[in-house]
């Protein structure tokens, strides 16, 4: 019988996410596919260095050490790689002993149409065409930023932050602010406020987390010590504010940390967070905080940018 994927959190992750490949990146831009070609399999048994993706995938690799009868996350690695020289990234995900078996080599070709086929919940790259065709796919996914110098401090938890609108949120209130004005979207949030808000892009990833850390819950709830723990980091303010927290509630989701920030910048606040990773639509907000905490930037799905404030 075929194993399926279909009850478990789904990460696909490019091979240059994963691990440090910005060397060979360059061989290959700079060079050609055959420099880039023989480069690998001259280098075959060099193990590659970490990339910007790796803390998360190790992260939550582990939550399947906590339910040994039950697992809970598979990562697919998928790379436009060939099959011949994909050999080192195998050698690199045995060395650091990541428990990662599945994999899509392309040699080339787009990678998305085999997002579905695996049931991918999120996929991760650095490759900026790839990331948008997995959005226009309605996959949720982020371009990632190179990583910061403390991307690999090792946590008790797992902790991912979001932004709110365009991420866990469709884009349609910031929408209204963008051809209305500030009035014309607080009125409207505050006219809206027992409706919740369209789900966004990583709404799905969100119930996700939080149907795996109901599943660690103890008879008094939720701990400060559970393998999960989520914030949401918003330029929203109130009034603005109501909508978001029934909407959470109308979807049965506990957020553990929310920032309701009023237009003050993210950075300290995800500093002080420290999440593995954090998801944001904006450039501005992604450019910030990139160099403090590991970030990934999350396209509009049509590639058109919005003026976000909210």
């Amino acid at each position: 019988m075929p194993v399926s994927l279909d009850r478990l959190l789904v990460v696909g992750i490019s091979s240059r996410a994963l691990f440090d490949l910005e060397v060979e990146e360059a061989i290959f831009r700079t060079q050609g596919l055959e420099a880039y070609r023989q480069h690998q399999l001259d280098n075959e048994n060099e193990i590659l260095k970490l990339g910007a993706g790796f803390a998360l995938v190790r992260a939550l690799l582990k939550l399947n050490a906590l339910t040994p009868d039950q697992r809970l996350v598979e990562v697919v690695i998928m790379s436009r790689n060939s099959t011949e020289t994909s050999m080192r990234i195998f050698n690199s995900i045995k060395h650091y002993d990541l428990d990662i078996t599945r994999a899509v080599l392309s040699g080339g070709a787009s990678l998305a149409p085999y997002l579905q086929a695996f049931n991918v919940s999120l996929f991760l790259s650095l490759h900026e065409d790839d990331v948008q065709a997995a959005v226009n796919c309605g996959v949720a996914s982020a371009l990632l930023y190179q990583k910061p110098a403390n991307a690999f401090e090792e946590l008790d938890q797992i902790r991912i932050a979001f932004d709110g609108d365009a991420v866990i949120f469709s884009d349609e209130s910031e929408r209204i602010y963008q051809t209305q004005g500030i009035e014309a979207f607080e009125n409207h949030e505050r006219e809206n406020a027992l409706k919740p808000l369209p789900e966004g892009p990583f709404a799905r990833l969100l119930k996700a987390l939080s149907f795996i850390q109901n599943g660690f819950k103890n008879v008094e709830g939720r701990t400060a010590l559970a393998p999960i723990r989520t914030a949401l980091v918003t330029a929203r303010s109130s009034p603005a504010h109501e909508r978001v927290i029934r909407t959470l509630r109308a979807w049965d989701v506990t957020i553990d940390e929310t920032f309701f920030m009023g237009g003050v910048a993210k950075s300290d606040v995800l500093a002080a967070f420290k999440p593995h990773m954090f998801f944001d639509d904006q450039a501005g907000h992604c450019e910030r905080a990139s160099p403090l905490v590991q970030t990934g930037r999350v396209p509009l799905r049509d590639g058109i940018a919005i003026a976000k404030t909210n």
